[in-house]
């Protein structure tokens, strides 16, 4: 008795997608390949202006001392 993936009718013995998978996934594929570049734009939108909203701090409020004290 076969368990696993060969119970799909999706995949076949090689683990490649049959027909049928291409068939049900291809409504989707193009709001999915959307969605992802979505996804990735934003990400990369909310890197880019954390990157530059920090890289405008200058510190200039941090008081920083005027040399250490050994004793």
């Amino acid at each position: 008795m076969a368990t696993g993936i060969f119970n799909s009718t999706y995949y076949g013995k090689d683990y490649r997608a049959g027909a049928a998978l291409l068939r049900a996934r291809r409504p989707y594929l193009f709001k999915n390949a959307l969605t992802g570049f979505g996804l990735f734009a934003f990400s990369i939108g909310v890197y880019a202006y954390t990157i530059r909203a920090v890289g405008q701090e200058e510190f200039s409020d941090v008081k920083v001392p005027d040399a250490t004290t050994q004793k």
